[in-house]
Formats: C-alpha cells, sequence, structure tokens
C-alpha cells in the first residue's frame, strides 16, 4: 500500500510534465491525451484516473505554472530590491532578471497558450494571469514603496501602476516581438542589457527621487 501511495505521485508528476510539453508543442486542441500517455510512460487509464478529463488537465498545467512564475518573480525582488542602496542600479538589476526569466522559451510558449486558449477557458485563462502576473506586479509594487519610504524613489500614489510600468518599459519590445515572430526569434547580442538599462533610466525620470538617500 504504502509503495503504490508512492507511485501514485510519482505518475502524476510524470503525466504532468509529459502534458506540459504536448500542450506547448501542440496547443489544447493538437494536444493528444494518448501522446500524454505514452510519454509519461503511464496507460491512457492512469491519465484519465488522475485527471478526470483534458480540461483538468490543461487547468493543472496552467494553474500550476502560475505558482512558478510567480515565486520565481518574488525572489527576484528580494534579490535585487530588498536592501538596495542606489535605485538605478537595483532596477537595472532586476530589469536583467526579468528579461532572463521571462523571454525563456518555456514562459513564452505557455503564454502563448493561455492567450490562445483565453475564449475556450475563461476562468482558468484569467486566473493564470490574476495568480501570477498581476499578484506579483502587486508585490513588486509593495518593493518599489519600500524603496521609496527609503527615500530611493519619489513617494507613489499608485505603486502597482508604477510596477505595472516598469515592467512595460522592460518587456513590452521583447515579449511582443515572441508572440508575433515566435520563440526562435531571439533578440541581438547586447539587446536585452539595452532594454534593461534602457528601462530603468525611464523610469527613474518619472520615478526618481530629487535627493537620493546616501
Amino acid at each position: 500500500m504504502d509503495q503504490e501511495e508512492g507511485r501514485t505521485p510519482r505518475k502524476r508528476r510524470a503525466i504532468l510534465t509529459a502534458a506540459t510539453e504536448v500542450f506547448l508543442s501542440h496547443g489544447y486542441l493538437g494536444a493528444s491525451m494518448d501522446e500524454v500517455a505514452a510519454k509519461a510512460g503511464v496507460s491512457k487509464q492512469t491519465v484519465y484516473k488522475q485527471f478526470e478529463n483534458k480540461e483538468r488537465l490543461f487547468a493543472e498545467i496552467v494553474l500550476g505554472t502560475s505558482d512558478q512564475l510567480l515565486d520565481g518573480l518574488h525572489q527576484a525582488y528580494v534579490d535585487t530590491l530588498e536592501g538596495a542602496v542606489d535605485a538605478r542600479e537595483a532596477l537595472r538589476a532586476l530589469a536583467h532578471r526579468l528579461l532572463q526569466s521571462l523571454t525563456a522559451d518555456s514562459v513564452l510558449q505557455l503564454r502563448r497558450l493561455v492567450i490562445a486558449e483565453a475564449d475556450r477557458f475563461p476562468e482558468v485563462c484569467g486566473a493564470w494571469f490574476n495568480s501570477g502576473f498581476e499578484k506579483s506586479l502587486d508585490a513588486l509594487g509593495q518593493a518599489l514603496t519600500r524603496l521609496s519610504d527609503r527615500g530611493l524613489l519619489k513617494q507613489l500614489d499608485d505603486p502597482t501602476l508604477a510596477a505595472y510600468q516598469f515592467a512595460g518599459l522592460v518587456m513590452y519590445k521583447p515579449m511582443n516581438r515572441a508572440m508575433f515572430a515566435g520563440t526562435r526569434q531571439r533578440p541581438k547580442p547586447g539587446e536585452l542589457d539595452k532594454l534593461a538599462d534602457q528601462a530603468a533610466e525611464v523610469f527613474l525620470a518619472a520615478y526618481g527621487s530629487e535627493s537620493p538617500a546616501r
């Protein structure tokens, strides 16, 4: 019995890993439960026993990756902004982290999948945005407020809006290019570094403290 209980979580993880690969490669309509089972090394019956149907499996993948994304972004805020003494350097470092993580092929493919299925599964895809990106930007707004409290930024009347603006400065160009041109359309050498540096400069032009703390 204990061995069986141990096998079940392993099978579930294997199915989720395989299904993520299949959905990202083929989209929802093109994804086959037979292919998921084959890649996971389990029977098709086991897939349905664990996840009931294709829709439930899709929801598990989308919402699970949202949690992973949120954890990664929170860690980036902690690593770059907490304890910072120079707003410019801290924001540059954060911009670089965001570009490195959010332009990864797997993230771009997942974003495209969620966008493509938003009308078919509005609750699931909406939850991916609300519990992932939107929640992470609320957290970024709080981190920016702490920079403001230490005199490194101006007072922020709407911290979450400021977070959206910073994220937009950083991600708009590479993210939209990848959405339309595909993940194989990679940035030119040095382009992401330039985007990160300029995003920090533009953000500080609006929100930088006139008398930065020393």
